[in-house]
């Protein structure tokens, strides 16, 4: 237990991602995230310095069938929050917006820090809630993560039946298909041997 109590203290939080996105440009960037699960995120696009004119980007987040979870027209800062439904891989897109009348735009600089699951929890906030001790909020965090940590290590698990079973039956089906072919092997080359012997004795070359 108390290793696992270590290794839960030594997990810190995630770091904010930046990079530099073009003029007329999109960037997207993907995560695969498990259902019922809290996203949160913090965003902000800046203009590069001695630029005349302001951030200007689109933001949208999207999931696979396309379904909008949070859209926002000229984003310059702001936040977003949104509940999975299933498991699924999510899209965060930015694009840069030219402005009218300008030249070409400098690389604008976005700063985007997405969190889910227990990184996305406010325990200051639950801590004022359910009136809770420093410690019992570290222990309330701990049980997260370590619940957090199971549900991962459940649904691995599950993904590894699935692709055992997947490799069992394409292994079932391979084993049909190359009896099949030795079969048919087999009859083509049975067939040759009676025909070749037939036209033999017909040219009169064996008896």
């Amino acid at each position: 237990l108390l290793p696992l109590l270590l290794l839960l203290l030594l997990v810190g939080p995630a770091r904010p991602i930046s990079f530099q996105l073009p003029g007329k440009a999109r960037k997207c960037l993907r995560e695969e995230i498990h259902r019922d699960t809290l996203v949160t995120g913090e965003y902000e696009i800046t203009a590069p310095p001695g630029s005349s004119s302001g951030p200007s980007a689109n933001l949208k987040i999207t999931d696979s069938a396309g379904h909008i979870l949070y859209a926002k027209e000229d984003a310059t800062k702001g936040k977003f929050a949104f509940t999975t439904e299933d498991y699924d891989m999510f899209e965060a897109c930015f694009e840069s917006k030219l402005p009218v009348g300008t030249g070409r735009m400098p690389d604008q600089l976005v700063t985007l820090d997405m969190k889910h699951g227990v990184e996305a929890k406010n325990y200051e906030e639950i801590a004022k809630v359910e009136k809770l001790k420093p410690l019992e909020v570290e222990l309330r965090r701990l049980e997260d993560l370590s619940e957090s940590i199971v549900n991962d290590f459940a649904y691995m698990k599950k993904r590894e039946e699935e692709m055992r079973d997947t490799n069992e039956s394409t292994n079932t089906r391979v084993l049909y298909f190359s009896i099949f072919s030795m079969c048919c092997l087999i009859g083509l080359a049975t067939w040759q041997v009676f025909y070749l012997r037939r036209f033999f004795k017909a040219k009169k070359l064996i008896e």
